[in-house]
């Protein structure tokens, strides 16, 4: 694709591109999004950028919200789900400025881009490689009302155990029973398939896809390794198309980390990996697990600070309803090998020196993926400076299901945040490691935890629908 000005100018009229659109992300990891006539597009776009009001998208107070967009045109693609033939481009937010425009700290692309400086400046590493695991739900259909006299939401996907009395094609998928289940019972091969495809359209390369353990439709879809701030540029285009291809379909995606009761909720495990030039920096032949003691430090700057990290790896209320026990999400702040009731598993099967390896599997894709990935290098390079060793610390390895331990033994353990509020809280009390360097901007965090209060706040003062089961007739 293009990668100068130039290059998308030639693009644009070899291509029939009518309109060039410029995505941007707001504070909550959202695509937003500015178009002009392809026409209009000029060299000087991409120097003088596309003004907006920043204040808008949660980053400046009013009185200073004059910013512009500059467009990176590696990030070029024409746009599969545009009838009218469009070429889009992520950038970067830019502060109006004289004889130049500087960046914008607070952006979140702009965030990503600084803490890979930072890391490059510790000396450390110059490359973090990071592998998300998207875990979704497609729904047939799906609805909900907050009203004064209705408070309630549906969802429905065909072949749903719940459907099992009325579907009347035998289709229908056993209770947490869809795991890598395979036709007629993976009713959405094909539009996963076709999910993929663009996906490798847009230069997003795809390890597998296939069905999650979610009866009601839950599925996953894992790229290949990727360099961190493009890898979050890549997660954003990655639900983007999810979701257009789902539409495409007549259905509905969902990202929502607990959507249904009683069934597996959908995190969004994160794979990572530091490189110095062509040395892998986690590797050690005669380490725990093969990892190097720096890949330990790591962990342990994670774990760390793993109550605050939440607050920025699972940023909603509904985040802390999958991190239960019995749903193969982590409850439990400790590391080991394969298994998945500890906050970081150590993937038994990646034993290449340039592939070993650890995930993180807390976070969930309601998170903004530049907000989420930052936090977790500046926590482990955090761990690193200060040598932050996991097992002197108590906090493992764990090699046996801390499910099963006894009320006494697990009350030995440290458990992650139960609610939004508490990681706000340790977010509040423990950020220095993110303000490192100038990373993450001390007054981004203040309006990150107002305004996530705020949310907090607002979803408490809504009566739920299980309240009336419970107390109507007290």
């Amino acid at each position: 694709m293009p990668g100068t000005a130039k290059d998308v100018i030639g693009f644009i009229r070899e291509n029939g591109i009518q309109m060039v659109d410029f995505k941007m992300v707001d504070m909550a990891g959202q695509y937003r999004h500015v178009t002009i006539p392809a026409q209009s597009f000029s060299e000087t776009t991409m120097t003088n950028g596309i003004g907006f009001d920043a204040s808008n998208y949660g980053y400046a107070a009013v009185e200073k919200s004059d910013m512009v967009f500059i467009p990176d045109p590696t990030t070029a693609i024409v746009d599969p789900f545009c009838s009218v033939p469009t070429l889009s481009m992520t950038g970067n937010a830019m502060i109006i400025g004289y004889p130049s425009n500087k960046p914008l700290a607070r952006y979140p692309r702009n965030i990503a881009l600084a803490a890979e400086e930072y890391m490059r400046g510790t000396g450390i590493a110059d490359t973090m490689l990071i592998l998300p695991e998207f875990e979704f739900y497609l729904f047939d259909s799906a609805g909900w009302k907050v009203s004064h006299n209705n408070i309630s939401a549906f969802v429905d996907a065909k072949q749903a155990h719940w459907n099992g009395g009325s579907e009347g094609t035998g289709s229908v998928v056993p209770l947490q029973g869809h795991y890598h289940s395979a036709k007629p019972f993976d009713r959405t091969f094909e539009c996963r398939s076709e999910m993929c495809l663009e996906m490798e359209k847009a230069g997003i390369h795809i390890n597998y896809h296939h069905p999650e353990v979610g009866s009601a439709g839950q599925f996953e879809i894992e790229p290949t390794l990727g360099k961190m701030s493009e890898m979050a540029d890549n997660t954003m285009m990655i639900k983007y198309i999810i979701r257009n291809v789902a539409a495409k379909y007549g259905m509905c995606a969902t990202f929502m980390p607990k959507p249904i009761y009683g069934e597996a909720g959908s995190g969004m495990h994160v794979h990572m990996l530091l490189m110095k030039g062509d040395i892998p920096v986690f590797s050690d032949d005669n380490g725990y697990s093969y990892l190097s003691r720096e890949a330990h430090w790591f962990m342990g700057g994670l774990l760390k600070h793993i109550a605050s990290l939440c607050a920025l790896t699972n940023p909603s209320t509904n985040s802390f309803k999958r991190l239960i026990p019995g749903f193969e999400a982590p409850v439990t702040v400790g590391y080991a090998t394969s298994n998945r009731s500890a906050v970081i598993r150590i993937p038994a099967y990646a034993k290449q020196p340039n592939l070993r390896r650890f995930e993180l599997r807390n976070p969930d894709a309601t998170c903004n993926p530049y907000f989420c990935y930052s936090a977790i290098l500046m926590a482990g390079l955090d761990g690193i400076k200060n040598r932050i060793d996991p097992h002197e610390n108590g906090w493992g390895p764990y090699d046996f299901n801390l499910y099963k331990l006894s009320d006494g033994e697990k009350a030995k353990l440290t458990g992650l945040p139960t609610s939004l509020d508490a990681a706000l809280d340790a977010l509040e009390a423990d950020n220095d490691y993110l303000t490192a360097g100038g990373v993450f901007p001390k007054d981004l965090l203040k309006n990150f935890i107002e305004t996530k209060r705020e949310e907090c706040r607002s979803i408490a003062a809504i009566p739920h629908p299980a309240e009336f089961e419970r107390y109507f007739n007290l």
